[in-house]
């Protein structure tokens, strides 16, 4: 069970690193909003880091990503899978 939940939790980690990328936003840009520094965002991305509900939620919302689309996308398709959203919403 702790090795599936460890896998998960490194997926979250990548979509989140995946979809700030697609936005084309830094590191630092997360972390600034974040009001942490960059090496500890970076750690977030990298799976060091344990999310709390609270900080992932704040990312979420930076992100503008729904949180059960992040929760669920593990299988690496979220970049392909935000491509098509933003073209449906335009």
């Amino acid at each position: 069970m702790k090795v599936v939940v460890e896998a998960k939790l490194k997926a979250v980690a990548t979509n989140v690193r995946k979809i700030r990328e697609y936005r084309g936003y830094p590191q630092e840009y997360l972390a600034v909003k974040l009001g942490i520094s960059q090496n500890a965002y970076s750690k977030i991305e990298l799976g060091y880091t344990r999310l709390t509900v609270e900080r992932l939620l704040e990312i979420t919302s930076i992100l503008e990503i729904d949180i059960v689309t992040l929760l669920n996308n593990t299988n690496g398709d979220m970049v392909q899978l935000n491509a098509v959203s933003a073209v449906q919403n335009n």
